[in-house]
C-alpha cells in the first residue's frame, strides 16, 4: 500500500529496516498533518498520529511546531481591549 500522505505507522517510510529515523522535518511534517492523520486514525487502527521510530528532541520539536501551525500557532492574534 502506498503511503500517500506520509503519516506515521507501520506504513511509514521509517519503519523499514535500516532505515534512518525520524528527524526535525519529518516531526514538522507529521504535526502539520495531524489533524488529518487523526481523521484517518479512527478509521485504520494500523495509523498513528506520531512517529516512534524517531531521533527523539529533534523529531518532537518539530512535531510541537507542526502542531502548533495546524492549531493555530502561537495567539499572536490576540485582541486586547
Amino acid at each position: 500500500m502506498s503511503n500517500v500522505l506520509a503519516v506515521a505507522g507501520p506504513g511509514s517510510r521509517f519503519q523499514v529496516p535500516g532505515a534512518t529515523p525520524a528527524g526535525f522535518w519529518a516531526g514538522l511534517w507529521h504535526g502539520l498533518i495531524s489533524p488529518i492523520t487523526f481523521l484517518v486514525s479512527l478509521l485504520n487502527p494500523n495509523v498513528r498520529i506520531y512517529e516512534t521510530n524517531n531521533r527523539g528532541r529533534w523529531y518532537d520539536f518539530g512535531f510541537i511546531i507542526g502542531v502548533s501551525g495546524a492549531f493555530g500557532g502561537g495567539g499572536t492574534r490576540v485582541v486586547y481591549r
